[in-house]
């Protein structure tokens, strides 16, 4: 079958941003209202995305944006419109860093089986240091330690999630057999980190395992990332940029042994879609707008975890920062210090650049269409994270108008296939463990009998 785009809808209620609430479109309880969100997602589901993905955090300041203020928990959202969906997939961050492995595999595992085989797990290890002032630690995990330590969890997770063979429980009435003993297996892991018994009280569901997710965009990030997910989340301004983090990140996974083609890298974008270029254009307009500077100073401090820019002069140019943001969003707070750079600009320049919505996807659906299409056919994405420029209205748009010019071209699907995630992402149902060590010892006994 001919390679097509996926694509995954951010839900993020009262929007991305700190003014976005404020659009004339927006519903300002968006992000605690289900009715909200279960449009959004049954909207998402009739453009025939492949997942919804919900981001999070577990640590606020005053200076958060709105949404990042009040906010459902992404397991307990996604359970919820698991029942008002059918075929979507259902994508949580849930933190490595401050959550136990068994806790994590039991509750997706669960959404695995509430949704018919939909979950995915968003991978993270956090990067905003009061997060371990909320979990009893007196300090924040040093970067590299926060991805050996994330490593180990997603391994135990993982195995937790295979305890059980696929036909372990029997379920007869007329023997009396629960389940077959031999196939359920205890984990018995101690590492460095964890120390966990097993085995995970609930079963594999359909799609055998929960789709895993990554944003990699350190070394470190990349690295686990390119070993350890089936899709990834990336950042890219131009196709050039993303051209460059693609051929990367494939050679990464083609060296672990992995197959490309089954790991997707996914790209966020911001769609701005207009009937007419000049409508585009003032959709553009009236985005950019919902960001003044005291806004775009309150986005750009967040990769540097929550810096206070306030006591730099907008206009001199971008203060030296030294080695902050190492560790807290290392690959976003380096790439601003390098662009910052690199185009010699000031403190308020820097900022709205970070801040307000890029062009690259502004335009006409036609125009839309084709760069997507361009970033896909030329070595950019395999499909894209979309998030809402406007509220409450981006999504609207670019289902009505931009969704069937990708289908006509044959790179969007039309209808959904067998209804799992890995279905969606045309990815396959992993092997339980313990069925390819036993299939490993009878093709050897095997050949050893000739």
């Amino acid at each position: 079958m001919a390679r097509q785009l996926k694509f995954g809808f951010v839900l993020h209620g009262v929007g991305a941003g700190w003014g976005d609430w404020r659009h004339p479109a927006a519903v300002t309880d968006a992000s605690v209202n289900f009715g909200f969100y279960k449009e959004q997602a049954q909207l998402a589901e009739q453009g025939r995305f492949d997942f919804l993905f919900v981001a999070d955090s577990v640590h606020i300041t005053p200076r958060s944006s709105p949404h990042y203020l009040n906010r459902f928990e992404p397991l307990t959202i996604l359970s919820a419109l698991a029942g008002a969906t059918s075929y979507i997939g259902l994508v949580a961050t849930v933190t490595a860093s401050y959550s136990e492995p068994f806790t994590v595999a039991r509750q997706f595992a669960s959404l695995d089986h509430i949704s018919n085989g939909r979950a995915g797990w968003n991978v993270v290890t956090s990067w905003l240091d009061g997060s371990a002032r909320n979990y009893s630690k007196p300090t924040h995990y040093e970067h590299d330690v926060r991805y050996a330590l994330a490593k180990e969890h997603l391994s135990v997770v993982q195995g937790l999630w295979d305890s059980w063979e696929d036909d372990a429980l029997v379920r007869d009435k007329e023997t009396g057999v629960f389940f077959d003993p031999k196939k359920l297996h205890r984990l018995d892991h101690k590492g460095d980190f964890f120390s966990v018994e097993g085995p995970l009280n609930i079963s594999r569901s359909r799609q055998g395992q929960p789709v895993i997710f990554q944003a990699g965009a350190s070394e470190d990030g990349k690295q686990f990332a390119a070993t350890q997910a089936d899709a990834i989340f990336f950042h890219a301004d131009t196709l050039e940029e993303a051209q460059a983090y693609y051929r990367d990140v494939k050679a990464r996974v083609a060296a672990a042994g992995r197959n490309p083609d089954e790991v997707h890298l996914l790209p966020g974008i911001r769609p701005i879609v207009g009937r007419t270029a000049e409508e585009a254009e003032r959709k553009y307009e009236e985005s950019a707008s919902l960001v003044p500077i005291e806004n775009a100073i309150a986005a750009l401090a967040r990769p540097f975890n929550d810096h206070d820019f306030s006591a730099y002069p907008l206009d001199a140019p971008f203060p030296d920062l030294g080695d902050l943001g190492r560790n807290s969003q290392q690959s976003a707070s380096d790439r601003i210090k390098q662009v910052s750079k690199d185009k010699g600009w000031t403190l308020r320049e820097v900022a709205l650049w970070h801040a307000r919505p890029k062009r690259t996807f502004v335009g006409t659906a036609e125009q839309v269409a084709d760069e997507i299409q361009r970033w896909f056919e030329n070595g950019g994405a395999d499909g894209f994270n979309f998030f809402e420029a406007l509220p409450n209205t981006s999504l609207k748009d670019f289902v009505a108008l931009v969704v069937p010019l990708l289908q006509a071209r044959g790179i969007y699907r039309t209808q959904y296939g067998q209804g799992t995630l890995r279905d969606n992402l045309d990815l396959p149902v992993p092997v339980n463990r313990y069925v390819e060590v036993e299939e490993t010892a009878e093709e050897e006994a095997t050949a050893c009998s000739f």
